[in-house]
């Protein structure tokens, strides 16, 4: 599914007047999920699931077929766990 879809199914749901009204619903929760992970605030929506930022370690590692190594640094990354009734309702096909 595309994003132009995704706003049509957001409008139907959503029950806006426009499309533009669901563009701008998708894009302002977007940015408030992404300030909240900037700022390391987890972001729970019970039955749906949790936004979180988390450390992902740096690692070093040899380049396949080659002398050469490489080194990672340490870095913030967004990680999203599914809630129960998210889960339920995929598993069910709905």
């Amino acid at each position: 599914m595309n994003k132009a879809q995704f706003i049509e199914l957001v409008q139907k749901h959503g029950e806006f007047k426009t499309k533009i009204e669901a563009d701008n619903a998708i894009n302002a929760f977007t940015e408030a999920v992404t300030e909240a992970l900037i700022a390391k605030e987890n972001v729970t929506l019970v039955g749906f699931g949790s936004f979180e930022a988390s450390l992902l370690k740096g690692k070093t590692g040899k380049v396949p077929g080659k002398d050469t190594t490489y080194t990672t640094e340490d870095k913030m990354v967004p990680k999203f766990k599914a809630g129960k009734t998210l889960k339920d309702s995929v598993a069910a096909g709905k």
